[in-house]
């Protein structure tokens, strides 16, 4: 049997059923709201979500802030490669294990993330607003549970 006819054999693909296609264009729409809320700072969601993990993590190595974010460690390097140009985030070698680094915000990175955050709750509160079913926390203990 071709694929074809397989695919015509089997239940129908009901793109409105699809978790993965909603959750990835929810993704895609939630980072662009943010994107265009942080474009007159000069940051993107995630330069935003890279500093502000930084702040939440006692001596964060690129691993272990690879690891809060969900990305791997390359694609987390070239995200930091214009932080650190901007003097946003310095990367320091770790005295114990010099193959390993540390992150930490600047001052100038403290005080654009200092400025970011009332943006980031604004844009946030926006989107809790657009989702009445289920309440935002539901939907949010649900998307942790997935990951």
């Amino acid at each position: 049997m071709s694929t074809r006819a397989k695919l015509a054999d089997a239940n129908p693909l009901r793109v409105n059923e699809c978790l993965c296609l909603h959750l990835q264009r929810a993704a895609r729409a939630v980072a662009r709201r943010f994107d265009d809320a942080f474009r007159p700072l000069g940051l993107t969601s995630g330069q935003f979500s890279l500093m502000f993990a930084l702040t939440r993590m006692e001596k964060p190595g690129i691993s272990a802030v690879a690891n809060v974010l969900a990305m791997d460690r390359t694609t987390l390097t070239a995200n930091l490669k214009p932080l650190k140009r901007d003097g946003l985030v310095k990367i320091a070698i770790d005295k114990e294990d010099r193959r390993g680094r540390h992150l930490t915000l600047t001052a100038s990175g403290r005080a654009l993330l200092a400025t970011a955050l009332p943006v980031w709750r604004r844009t946030h509160a926006d989107i809790d607003r657009l989702l009445s079913r289920p309440d935002p926390a539901t939907l949010r203990e649900g998307l942790r549970a997935l990951s």
